[in-house]
């Protein structure tokens, strides 16, 4: 019995480090961080990666109630739970009051904490449920496979930058590297959401 405890415990240690890896390491990842339209949200007068930090770290309460969910769906999944909380917190500010009216923003065509679009999914679940977290990764993590296929010399780590872009503006609007953001909500959504998610990794997921 005691063998299959520790058993267990490598198991899950090797699942929790495949997670990291499965679409490679968000701190590796290089990014600008939010533009300026953005950091406004909140007021900020500076723009970038410490702008992504600051915006990132109201929404960390909010998220902290999420961290769970956010945990069993990455491992699940494969896909480092930062990543999730940092899409989270670009898409809804983990349901920051006022920005979702009965758990649906963007004009009422997205929905839940990492708003899937009506147009294009059906959405499930509640609006902050582990369900609609489960299937938004799903979709997240589909558009990376896409961008892996569309760009295979990329590394793990552009390719991954590229999935998340992709995951705002479909994997056509992902032309080249440097101006996968064009086009995006904001012109920054790969680099503002991968601050947040570095940020977010440093701080408990």
């Amino acid at each position: 019995m005691e063998n299959c405890f520790i058993i267990s415990i490598a198991f899950s240690v090797i699942c929790a480090i495949s997670a990291c890896d499965s679409y490679g390491d968000i701190t590796k990842v290089e990014t600008t961080g939010a533009s300026e339209k953005t950091a406004k949200q909140d007021g900020l007068t500076a723009k970038g990666v410490e702008a992504s930090k600051k915006l990132a770290e109201t929404d960390l309460n909010r998220m902290n109630k999420y961290k769970d969910i956010i945990s069993k769906v990455a491992q699940a999944q494969h896909i480092d739970p930062a990543i999730i909380a940092g899409i989270i917190s670009r898409e809804s500010r983990a349901g920051a009051p006022g920005l979702l009216k009965n758990g649906w923003g963007d004009k009422g065509n997205g929905f839940g904490l990492m708003q899937v679009d009506k147009r294009y999914h059906t959405p499930v679940g509640a609006w902050d449920s582990e369900e609609h977290i489960s299937q938004s990764t799903e979709i997240l993590t589909g558009f990376i496979k896409k961008i892996q296929k569309k760009f295979p010399s990329w590394s793990k780590e552009q390719q991954l930058k590229g999935g998340i872009s992709a995951y705002n503006g479909g994997e056509k609007n992902v032309r080249t590297y440097e101006g996968m953001d064009k086009g995006t909500t904001g012109n920054d959504y790969a680099n503002d959401a991968v601050a947040r998610a570095q940020w977010f990794k440093k701080h408990g997921f």
